[in-house]
């Protein structure tokens, strides 16, 4: 895998990461079937493509980058889709996590 797949796999895994997020909080703690079922499926998938990853970029990077896009996915996916609150000291903070994951993109080349 070249680097550039191994990018494009880790932000894949990055975004499943905030799906399963997501569906973790429909499962109610894993109280319904289908959504737990669903989350297990998702969390499965986002890990595997984070380990194909990390056969290529290092690990702070990638752990790194996947958390992030799961921290930055999981706000926005609160706000839109479970009402949650948005300020603009969040939109900072969120600013600041994405500038710290395109940091690492660019320092590792």
């Amino acid at each position: 895998m070249t680097t550039n797949m191994a990018w494009i796999v880790l932000v894949i895994a990055g975004v499943l990461e905030f799906i399963w997020a997501a569906g973790l909080k429909q499962s109610e703690g894993f109280s319904k079937l289908w959504p737990s079922v669903f989350t297990i499926a998702v969390m499965a998938v986002s890990f595997y493509l984070l380990s194909l990853s990390m056969k290529v970029l290092p690990i702070g990077v990638s752990y790194t980058v996947w958390t992030g896009i799961g921290a930055v996915g999981s706000v926005v996916v609160g706000y839109f889709f479970f009402h949650e609150s948005m300020s603009v000291m969040k939109l900072l903070c969120l600013a600041l996590i994405v500038g710290g994951i395109l940091g690492l993109k660019f320092a590792e080349g």
